[in-house]
């Protein structure tokens, strides 16, 4: 009997304990409460005389939660963010030398303190008198029993201009890094180059093959009727160049009638230019300029770089980089849910389009990224938005004007 009380008052007494503790009104065990701090941001550029309107895009890279802001005549603002990490994208207008002129620009920082402040220095967007990108298609298709169909991907580039252009000697490259990764390479200096996993030259002596005003160029990576194969796939076979892949896996084969693209560099096996299918990735259209060539590239372009990979320990790797100042045109391509930043200089491209919303997206196959129509030239031909920003210039989830044939 009494050890029966003894235990009984042993079990009042832990009760009594544990309704005291849970009850507490001072216990903040499992409540953390939000810091956060003001971010202070201004901006300057050169011969800039005043702001006509910022857009501010700033993303959380960890969350991914966006916040957008628009400032008018103004070249500072001030806002209150959470602790964490940042990257901020800036398109807008300004006026400098008296004329209105297009800028952007790339930053990033941490909030850590109760206050931030951040200069951001405004590029003078560089707009060329060249071809565009029109369309990337890359998810590639499903065939009509499911699986994958890894072939009739392509580029199509228009001529945007009132004057005829030659796509002799156009070079594509493809982005070293992801837009959904950031692994804080160093050294990397957007502003200066874009780093390339594979690069691929188009033919030519230098009027071999010309584009009237508003025409467009097809670079396939398989120049064939993909219909025949599968009902889902496009017929390419009138392509104008083609890059089609010699591993046997892939079944390819080269069509004679069609030009072949020369893959200068790729960094993966049977010299391959592969676009990624859920369009993580970055392309260019850039031009060798005077007095340079294939060789001179990968004699003078060599990029190596490290990083800390997810080991804690440092991976050093070479791949090559071109030269913005070769560049004409660029578009970044990503999803909402993963994107975490823009591969390509602001002046080049200050935004990203997308097929889909999220990793491995099952819709996303045989859809598109096809540049806005804004009107048409003198000859009847599209007149397409560029204004080397993605996220404005182009419609997601597109159609692919190919899926028809091609039809000029």
């Amino acid at each position: 009997m009494k050890k029966r009380v003894l235990l009984l008052s042993l079990a009042a007494m832990m009760t009594a304990t544990f309704t005291v503790t849970s009850c507490s009104s001072d216990d903040d065990f499992g409540t953390t409460a939000a810091q956060s701090g003001i971010l202070t941001l201004s901006f300057s550029g050169e011969n800039i005389s005043s702001y006509k309107s910022l857009n501010i895009e700033i993303i959380e890279v960890n969350t991914h939660q966006v916040k957008t802001e628009t400032i008018t005549n103004l070249n500072s603002f001030s806002l209150p963010l959470p602790y964490g990490s940042y990257k901020i994208t800036v398109n807008g207008a300004v006026i400098s030398d008296n004329e209105e002129v297009s800028v952007g620009a790339m930053a990033q920082t941490d909030i850590a303190l109760p206050a931030t402040n951040l200069h951001i220095p405004l590029i003078i967007k560089k707009f060329h008198e060249d071809f565009i990108f029109e369309e990337v298609f890359f998810t590639g298709v499903k065939t009509t029993d499911g699986k994958n169909y890894n072939s009739s991907r392509y580029f199509k580039l228009t001529n945007n201009t009132n004057g005829v252009l030659y796509a002799d000697k156009l070079i594509i490259g493809q982005s070293e890094f992801l837009t959904t990764e950031d692994k804080n390479p160093t050294p990397y200096t957007p502003n200066t180059g874009f780093p390339v996993k594979a690069v691929m030259v188009l033919p030519g002596s230098g009027t071999d093959y010309p584009v009237q005003p508003g025409d467009f160029i097809v670079i396939a990576d398989n120049a064939i009727n993909h219909n025949a194969q599968t009902s889902t796939a496009f017929d390419l076979h009138n392509a104008d160049f083609e890059y089609p892949s010699n591993n046997p896996a892939l079944g390819q084969v080269d069509n004679p009638s069609v030009p072949n693209a020369k893959v200068i560099y790729s960094q993966m096996n049977f010299n391959m230019f592969f676009l990624h299918d859920r369009g993580f990735e970055s392309y260019v259209i850039a031009r060798f300029p005077f007095g340079e060539s294939e060789d001179s590239f990968l004699q003078k372009n060599v990029y190596e770089y490290s990083y800390i990979n997810s080991a804690g320990t440092v991976t050093a790797k070479k791949a090559y980089s071109l030269p913005n100042s070769w560049i004409i045109d660029g578009v970044n391509n990503s999803v909402a849910t993963k994107f975490a930043h823009t591969l390509t200089s602001a002046s080049i491209d200050g935004g990203w389009t997308s097929v889909g919303t999220i990793d491995k997206d099952p819709t996303r196959f045989g859809k598109s990224v096809r540049r806005k129509v804004t009107g048409q030239m003198s000859n009847g031909k599209n007149l397409y938005m560029d204004t080397n920003n993605s996220s404005n210039d182009f419609v997601k989830d597109s159609q692919p004007s190919l899926k028809n044939g091609i039809v000029h």
